[in-house]
């Protein structure tokens, strides 16, 4: 039985372990679902409690939101209202102007009827006084209205050729040095090279109504445009048009650029003036330069300096009779080195001294004396070879030769200049000029003779003294100066001299 109950005893054992583990996971299971509901129930009610912080946030900024509404909507309605009163205030105040106005229009309608009484009264008085005078002198109102101004038109005329030719006198006595100065200044630097038809350029306009504009209130855009370019913009009665005039070809370029982007842009003021004349200043610029290098490639003379570059680029914009500078240098540039090549010289000084001959004539409104020798001092400052110097101061034989490609130099820009077209000034035109100028002056009553003497720059006018007396010979000339103006083009100015001689001749027997 001892086996058996050992067995049993086991068996009891077993069961019972299994019961006390079975009991012990029951307590262990039902702790851990304490806990879980435990933490549950903490999360929930943490949940809960930012559920009412953020209800209670979401209010606040919900009023918040409402009052900056409110405020705002008040302040809108009372910039409202204070707008409202201000027009109020307007409208009565333009009610008052209109009473005004119409008080005026009303005192001004009384006063023009008034006047207009008066200018009926004065003129029956008139009309009485003529007839008056046409019983006392015998004469009609027209014939003595005819007879008053004959006379008083040949006393103004004397009085006006007296006044004249005292002007003429004392200007003549107190600017003779200023005169003298001037007219060798400008005959250096200006009228051999020039035209009257290039030293100035036209700019057209869209519409008349942009003349106003560039005027600008009282003449403030027109002043800080001239004062910006150093052009005088000439506004007349041609339609659609503006006139750059000055001497200086870049400038008016500058001019030109910078006007026409203020029309294309529209807005013209004295500031907008100021950038855009810089901006187009620096785009000359770089046209210029571009151009000098397009020259100096094409002339096939490289490695010039810089400087030498630009001052070539600024004959783009210069004239000479009609035929453009910078096209006349290259061209004497080529010919030059074609003679050289014939004769054995120096081609490449030949060539260079060819492009560079009339460099001068960009800086000769800036630096006093003849263009050939500004543009020697310019090339022997950029340390140029002697022959190239020597080539462009001896290119109108200002000074010696001294080397045989100066000859060939001026040979060149001889061959430039005077072949058929390539100047503005033929000998058909020439001739025809010298024409037109004596036949004005003999189409005058009183002129007996005209010739046209040093080159077309002067008429010597000979006229009957027996017709024209020495009052009448002043107001001659400046008929016949004005008649020039009117109907002749022509480059620099013509002297008018007119001569009256008187000869007694008696024969002693």
């Amino acid at each position: 039985m001892e086996p058996v109950a050992v067995a049993a005893t086991a068996v009891l054992t077993g069961v019972a372990g299994v019961a006390v583990g079975f009991v012990v996971r029951s307590l262990w299971a039902n702790q851990a679902l304490k806990s879980a509901q435990d933490k549950a129930g903490r999360i929930v009610a943490e949940a809960r409690a930012q559920q009412k912080d953020l209800i209670l946030e979401a209010k606040d900024e919900k009023l918040r939101l409402q009052r900056e509404a409110e405020e705002e909507a008040r302040a809108k309605r009372a910039e409202i209202q204070g707008l409202e009163r201000r027009l109020l205030a307007r409208d009565e105040q333009l009610d008052q102007r209109a009473d005004l106005l119409e008080e005026k229009a009303r005192k001004i309608n009384d006063r023009e009827r008034d006047v207009e009484r008066q200018r009926d009264e004065l003129g029956r008085l008139n009309q009485e006084r003529v007839e008056a005078l046409e019983r006392v002198s015998g004469l009609s109102a027209e014939d003595a209205k005819g007879i008053l101004l004959e006379a008083i038109r040949d006393e103004a005329e004397h009085d006006a050729v007296k006044l004249a030719r005292a002007i003429e006198r004392r200007a003549r006595e107190e600017a003779q040095d200023r005169a003298r100065e001037i007219i060798v200044t400008a005959m250096q630097r200006v009228a051999a090279d020039h035209t009257a038809e290039h030293t100035v350029t036209v700019v057209h306009l869209p519409s008349d109504e942009m003349k106003g504009r560039i005027i600008g209130r009282e003449g403030r855009n027109i002043r800080a445009l001239e004062q910006a370019t150093g052009v005088d913009l000439i506004i007349d009665d041609t339609p659609e048009t503006v006139v750059l005039s000055g001497f200086d070809p870049v400038r008016r370029e500058v001019a030109r650029v910078a006007l026409t982007k203020l029309i294309a842009d529209g807005r013209i003021h004295p500031g907008r003036i100021e950038e855009v004349v810089t901006k187009a200043r620096a785009e000359v610029d770089l046209i210029i330069r571009q151009a000098g290098e397009q020259a100096a490639y094409d002339a096939g003379v490289p490695g010039l300096p810089p400087e030498m570059v630009r001052l070539i680029g600024r004959l783009k914009y210069r004239t000479s009779y009609g035929q453009n500078v910078l096209v006349h240098s290259v061209e004497t540039s080529r010919l030059a080195a074609l003679i050289a090549a014939e004769l054995g010289a120096d081609i490449q000084a030949a060539k260079m001294g060819g492009l560079l001959h009339d460099v001068g004539k960009a800086l000769d409104h800036e630096v006093e004396g003849p263009h050939a020798s500004i543009g020697a001092n310019v090339a022997q400052k950029h340390n140029l070879p002697f022959k190239v110097v020597n080539s462009i101061a001896a290119h109108h034989q200002e000074v010696e030769y001294a080397c045989i490609e100066a000859p060939i130099v001026q040979v060149a820009d001889a061959i430039s200049a005077s072949r058929p077209g390539a100047r503005g000034e033929t000998m058909e035109t020439y001739i025809k000029r010298l024409e037109d100028l004596q036949g004005i002056a003999e189409s005058f009553t009183g002129v007996e003779r005209s010739f046209a003497v040093q080159a077309g720059r002067e008429v010597r006018i000979l006229v009957r003294p027996e017709e024209i007396d020495d009052l009448a010979a002043t107001r001659l000339a400046r008929d016949i100066v004005k008649k020039i103006e009117d109907s002749l083009t022509y480059p620099g100015q013509i002297k008018v001299t007119v001569i009256r001689e008187t000869r007694a001749t008696e024969y002693a027997k």
